[in-house]
């Protein structure tokens, strides 16, 4: 299976703009530059696209891992924050945070950790990061 993606860049670094794109469509030509990276202007940017790809692939793991022990979620909210910090002299995206709710009826909460605990190295997306991956997890019935 393969999944693609495509950026046009324009210009310099600090002037400059691109778009971005994916095959599917639901990004077209979605604009990113210098100042919706780094000076939080109205666009996106790669972090808030990795944060994005994070949230919604540890959904979809947590509830894969829930699945193998007879639980079904009623609903699983993520959100991911993705840092990006100066290291020597170049930018290292350092962590990805996950923040999560779990909307689980009668869930047993061991059960539920062992979960989170899977999807949170089991991810795909996890394994692409060289960075700390943390997840705060709530249970809710």
């Amino acid at each position: 299976m393969e999944r693609k993606a495509s950026a046009v860049w324009l210009g310099g670094l600090k002037e400059g703009k691109g778009a971005v794109s994916t095959a599917s469509g639901v990004l077209s030509e979605a604009p990113y530059s210098f100042l919706t990276r780094f000076e939080q202007r109205v666009g996106t940017n790669p972090e808030e696209l990795l944060a994005a790809a994070h949230a919604s692939c540890f959904a979809m793991a947590l509830s894969f891992e829930l699945g193998k022990v007879g639980i079904t979620p009623r609903k699983l909210e993520a959100a991911a924050t993705v840092t990006i910090d100066m290291v020597q002299d170049q930018f290292v995206i350092t962590k990805s945070h996950i923040d999560l709710v779990a909307h689980i009826p009668h869930a047993e909460k061991m059960a539920f950790e062992a979960a989170v605990r899977a999807a949170q190295v089991g991810c795909p997306v996890s394994k692409l990061f060289k960075a700390e991956i943390t997840v705060s997890a709530k249970l809710v019935s």
